[in-house]
């Protein structure tokens, strides 16, 4: 039997299963598949149109008036290519051109954002399209003649200037389906002749927003991404909201977009969108899914999707010298050693680390220290709070070796302190307290006592005090440190810098 996986068609024994047709393809163990059993699609024009301009795409929602009938069987394809004629307070006009609507000089009344024929002089041979840009009333001889109402790029109009014009006039296409699509993660699920299959959302990234799309890296660095909110509008992922990310690039989200909100309640959340929505001042625009549509309509909160992203991430950092140099290669970028420059040692730190900066500059710092410099460490999983923290500080949250600067050391003194961030250190709530700490446990100060947020490593065992010289109450365990002690203490200095991983290097 033939199936398509992924847009491929392969020939399969009858009665095969996923597990066999997705060998070789993109997909992480336990996320989605989606399954096209069969499909039968219908396209309809909608009774949206939009109008683009020179100065952006406003939709138009018609109403069911015979005046809008009329509008969209003789009089739409007038409009590609005319003018605002002039623009006021009240209106803007686009036109003219001929029509046979009999003239009626009443004053009627107009809302904001209403669309309506208009005659100038009262004469049909020029008509005219007006947009109502504020409450008000006129006698424009063509009737009331509201034919409907913007919905959407309505701040369009506050940029719109005479000599503007309309370049075209599109319907919006409905499209209906009656496709029979299963999504599962079941990979013993058997297939039938003519399935097709879908192991991944693919997203082109969008280069303008580079903030935006390392974000939606760092999140699919696994390989895939975790839905936390699914709606009838979009999926939504918010493994990580403790982001700092700038305003971007904007835009009109389609079916398919995919955005990062920078500003507001849900900064950092991810949005994969299901249906067209309109630009949200603070929404950057983060790529566009290309494939896998159908996961994306059918997944649920909870689940999990696989993720490839054009382009892949371009981090080195973990990697030797002579790995990230093969690596980056690989990617088109050249890479300039610091630090260390040997093949063997270990990329502790590469500038730039955004992938679209880098691609852009063609061209990376990667700096090198000698393996031993890099120490293991151990976090747990029973304070995800604190550990988040952790991560954040230190680096760990987005790549592979962390780095964290020496606050306070001291011969004889029994840990040393590493400074922490003090804001986000806030928000560290106070654990079940230690009834002792060994040498190596890793601790933070947490928001019961003043210098929250201080990072800490215990050199000797204690039941009175914690990693970073707190009581109990004010400590909170986050990790062990896994390496030799001795050789991170040996000559370490205030300020000096220590590279820390929880990977096998």
């Amino acid at each position: 039997m033939i199936v398509t996986v992924n847009g491929k068609e392969k020939k399969l024994r009858a009665g095969s299963t996923l597990k066999t047709a997705i060998a070789g393809e993109p997909y992480q163990k336990g996320t989605l598949i989606a399954v096209h059993l069969s499909e039968e699609r219908l396209v309809t024009e909608t009774s949206d149109f939009e109008l683009e301009t020179d100065r952006g795409t406003m939709v138009l929602h018609l109403n069911d008036s015979s005046a809008a009938a009329k509008w969209k069987s003789e009089m739409k394809d007038s409009m590609a290519g005319v003018s605002a004629r002039w623009v006021t307070h009240d209106i803007a006009a686009f036109g003219s051109f001929p029509t046979d609507i009999e003239t009626d000089r009443g004053t009627y009344s107009y809302k904001t954002y209403d669309c309506f024929l208009a005659l100038g002089g009262f004469d049909n041979h020029t008509t005219y399209v007006m947009i109502a840009r504020d409450n008000h009333k006129g006698s424009y001889g063509a009737g009331h003649g509201i034919i409907g109402r913007i919905t959407v790029g309505r701040h369009i109009l506050d940029d719109l200037r005479e000599g503007d014009r309309i370049r075209s006039v599109r319907p919006m296409m409905s499209e209906t389906s009656t496709e029979n699509v299963k999504v599962t993660d079941d990979l013993s699920f058997k297939l039938e002749d003519g399935y097709r299959v879908e192991t991944n959302i693919a997203i082109d990234l969008d280069t303008r927003s580079p903030e935006s799309a390392e974000h939606v890296l760092i999140l699919s660095s696994t390989g895939s991404i975790g839905i936390s909110q699914a709606t009838g509008s979009f999926l939504a992922c918010t493994d990580d909201m403790d982001v700092d990310i700038h305003k971007e690039e904007s835009k009109v989200r389609d079916v398919g977009a995919v955005t990062v909100r920078y500003d507001g309640v849900g900064t950092g959340r991810l949005y994969m969108y299901k249906e067209r929505r309109q630009v949200s001042p603070v929404h950057n625009a983060a790529g566009q899914i290309v494939s896998g549509n159908a996961i994306l309509a059918y997944a649920e909160a909870g689940s999990r999707v696989t993720v490839v992203t054009n382009p892949p991430r371009a981090l080195s950092v973990g990697m030797t010298q002579a790995e990230g140099a093969k690596f980056l290669e690989g990617r088109g970028i050249r890479q300039v050693r610091t630090g260390d420059t040997s093949d063997d040692a270990i990329i502790a730190e590469q500038t730039p680390e955004r992938t679209i900066t880098a691609l852009e500059k063609g061209e990376v710092e990667t700096f090198g220290v000698p393996k031993e410099r890099v120490f293991r460490i151990k976090l747990t999983d029973s304070d995800p709070v604190s550990v988040q923290y952790f991560k954040k500080v230190t680096g760990l949250s987005h790549k592979p070796v962390g780095i964290l600067k020496v606050q306070f050391t001291f011969e004889g003194l029994p840990m040393v302190t590493f400074y922490g961030d003090e804001v986000r250190g806030k928000n560290l709530y106070p654990q079940d307290p230690f009834k002792k700490v060994k040498r190596g446990d890793i601790g933070l100060t947490n928001q019961a006592r003043p210098h929250h947020g201080l990072i800490g490593i215990r050199l000797e065992d204690s039941k009175e005090y914690g990693p970073t010289g707190e009581e109990p109450y004010g400590t909170n365990i986050v990790g062990k440190f896994v390496d030799d002690l001795d050789r991170l203490m040996k000559d370490l200095k205030e300020e000096d810098t220590v590279y820390i991983t929880e990977e096998e290097l």
